[in-house]
C-alpha cells in the first residue's frame, strides 16, 4: 500500500460511501484525516470512530463546500487540528435523474453550486494550507462527465470538474500542487440504494456493460485516491483515471 505517514488529508462528504472509504483507507496508509460533513453529523462521527478504532488519527467538521465561510473554516480548522494540509479530496456531490422537460432552475443550481463551485472553494482554501512541498488535490469526476441521458445537470458537473482538473494542474504545478481527478463508474453505495438503482434494470444495465462484470465498491474507489494522494503518483497531474471496472460512456452512473 501507498504510504502516506505523516501526511494531512481533507475529505469533503466523507460521512458516508464513496468518502467514507477514501477517508479510512488514507488513514490505514497512515494520514491523519478530516471528515467533512454537511448534515450526517451520525455518519461522519461513525467513521472518525472507525479510524480511531484501527488506531489511526481523524476528526469531523461540519462544513456546506458550496458556502465560502464554511470552506475558510474547514481549512483552518483542520490545519489547527494537525499542524498542515497535504491532500484534499473533492468528494462532496450531488445528483438528480431527470428528464430535459424536468429540469428547475433550483436543480441546477443545487448541483453547480456543490459539485463545481464548492470544488473550486475547497481547493482555494487548502492549498492557502499546503507546505513548501507541495501536495496532492483529487477531484471526483465520474464517467458520466461524456454525456449521460437524462443526467443533463449532473454530467454537466462532472464535465466541469474534468475542465478545473486539467485548469488548476497546469496553475498550481509550480507550487509542487498536484490535481487529478477520479471517474467512478457504478458504484454501490447508500445513495444509489436510495434512489432505487441498486437492483434495477439501470444496474443491470451498468454490469452488463462492465468488462469485470460487477458494480463497483467505494474501496474499489478509495485505492485509487490513496495512490493519487501519495507520493506513488507523484508524476501525475492533470489526469482523469476512471475507477469504472471498463465501463465506459453509454451505460454511465453517478
Amino acid at each position: 500500500m501507498s504510504d502516506l505517514t505523516g501526511k494531512v488529508a481533507v475529505v469533503t462528504g466523507a460521512s458516508k460511501g464513496i468518502g467514507a472509504a477514501i477517508a479510512k483507507s488514507l488513514s490505514a496508509a497512515g494520514a491523519a484525516v478530516v471528515v467533512n460533513y454537511s448534515s450526517s453529523k451520525d455518519g461522519a462521527d461513525r467513521v472518525v470512530a472507525d479510524i480511531k478504532t484501527n488506531g489511526g488519527k481523524a476528526i469531523a467538521i461540519k462544513g456546506d463546500v458550496a458556502k465560502a465561510a464554511d470552506v475558510r473554516r474547514l481549512s483552518a480548522e483542520a490545519k489547527k487540528a494537525f499542524g498542515t494540509l497535504d491532500v484534499l479530496v473533492n468528494n462532496a456531490g450531488v445528483y438528480k435523474f431527470q428528464p430535459l422537460e424536468e429540469i428547475t432552475e433550483d436543480e441546477f443550481y443545487r448541483e453547480f453550486n456543490i459539485n463545481v463551485l464548492g470544488t473550486i472553494l475547497a481547493t482555494k482554501e487548502a492549498v492557502k494550507h499546503f507546505g513548501p512541498n507541495g501536495g496532492s488535490v483529487i477531484n471526483m469526476s465520474s464517467i458520466a462527465s461524456a454525456g449521460m441521458p437524462e443526467a443533463t445537470i449532473y454530467s454537466g458537473t462532472k464535465g466541469a470538474v474534468d475542465a478545473i482538473t486539467r485548469g488548476l494542474a497546469t496553475e498550481l504545478g509550480p507550487r509542487k500542487i498536484r490535481v487529478n481527478a477520479i471517474a467512478p463508474g457504478g458504484v454501490e453505495t447508500e445513495g444509489t440504494h436510495s434512489a432505487g438503482i441498486m437492483g434495477s434494470d439501470f444496474e443491470k444495465a451498468m454490469i452488463a456493460g462492465t468488462p469485470l462484470g460487477r458494480i463497483g465498491q467505494p474501496d474499489d474507489v478509495a485505492r485509487v485516491a490513496v495512490f493519487l494522494a501519495s507520493d506513488d503518483s507523484s508524476w501525475l497531474t492533470g489526469e482523469r483515471l476512471a475507477a469504472s471496472g471498463g465501463l465506459s460512456a453509454g451505460a454511465q452512473a453517478p
